[in-house]
């Protein structure tokens, strides 16, 4: 089995976060979005991982650090790491066909900007899986159409009539990727565009088209990164999850100074609480100090210092310092205080 994990974008959406670390890489509960993700992936799996595809884009962004970040992560999962870049974006599909020498056997493909819990048997004997999550309001999302056989006959996107409730997450598994690859190939060749772009999505209704079995694999919960306020919501789901498995949450590194850490919250190594209560639900990063604060629903990540505040709903990046009694200020480009 192998992991294709395309995520060459630089997360817009996420601006300042993502202007200086790959949406992908920025810490949920303590743990890069593309870490946890496909950590989870191999857990449902529960298979040997031969090979784990990471597709990046510009170097000047996704660079050796975040390369070596992520073969390191594809060791840990007991998996050939392999990098692939998409110097010019132009869709889904196109971002596929970058890994075109991996595109072979079972594999599953996984967008990431999402993380999952899911529990699942994977349907082998269908030719593809498409993972989905049941959701209340479905004309908000991309949509599977099912016949009375519970096969996939249809991806049908923002439907203005109910077609199901099963929303289309973004992961793929295919018994053998190299039948999308030779749908992508035609779409290329033939220059189907939608939206601008090359889409998986053409390349899965070719294979539709062409009589593929497709089956739904449902989870349990889908939690998106796709902006600020998303995200610290999926890091408030998160830490309710991790702390309900019984996850060490607090380093033995910390250090706590007349400190309340109201659970659940992550706390990293060497982080330093002085006079200050955090929590619930509270992500710090490594080597950050808090003083003389109180800290709620938030995520602050690495090497930042924070005094004298009174932050809830807070998502704040690494070497931030933050005095709450500021006068003097240096703020860049896309910050927002509220």
């Amino acid at each position: 089995m192998k992991i294709i994990v395309p995520m060459a974008g630089r997360g817009s959406r996420l601006r300042p976060h993502s202007l200086t670390v790959p949406k992908p890489l920025i810490p949920v509960a303590g743990k890069p979005i593309v870490h946890r993700l496909v950590s989870d992936i191999v857990g449902v799996l529960n298979q040997p991982i031969e090979e784990i595809a990471f597709i990046l884009g510009d170097p000047a962004f996704f660079g050796d650090d975040v390369v070596e970040s992520l073969k390191a992560l594809a060791v840990e999962l007991g998996a050939k790491p392999t990098i692939y870049r998409q110097l010019d974006p132009k869709g889904t599909g196109h971002a596929i066909m970058c890994a075109e020498p991996s595109l072979s056997g079972p594999a599953v493909i996984a967008y990431a900007d999402t993380l999952i819990r899911a529990d699942f048997d994977l349907d082998k004997e269908a030719d593809s899986v498409i993972w989905t999550k049941r959701v209340e309001n479905p004309s908000a999302y991309g949509v599977v159409n099912l016949n009375d056989k519970d096969e996939i006959v249809e991806l049908v996107e923002k439907p203005e009539t109910f077609v199901s409730d099963q929303a289309v997450i973004g992961i793929y598994y295919f018994k053998d990727v190299a039948v999308l690859k030779n749908e992508l190939q035609y779409v290329l060749d033939h220059n189907i565009i939608n939206g601008g772009e090359y889409q998986i999505n053409d390349g899965i209704k070719r294979m539709m088209a062409d009589g593929k079995v497709f089956k739904t694999g449902t989870v349990t919960e889908w939690m998106d990164c796709g902006n600020k306020a998303v995200t610290i919501e999926t890091n408030q789901r998160m830490l309710g999850f991790l702390e309900k498995d019984g996850e060490p949450l607090v380093a033995a590194s910390a250090t706590l100074e007349n400190a309340n850490i109201i659970a659940p919250c992550f706390i990293g190594e060497n982080v330093v609480l002085k006079n200050t209560t955090v929590g619930p639900f509270v992500s710090i990063g490594n080597n950050t100090i808090i003083e003389n604060s109180t800290v709620k629903n938030s995520l602050i990540q690495t090497n930042t210092k924070i005094s004298n505040a009174n932050l809830d709903n807070a998502m704040i990046g690494n070497h931030v310092v933050f005095n709450g009694n500021f006068e003097s200020i240096s703020i860049g480009d896309y910050s927002v205080l509220e």
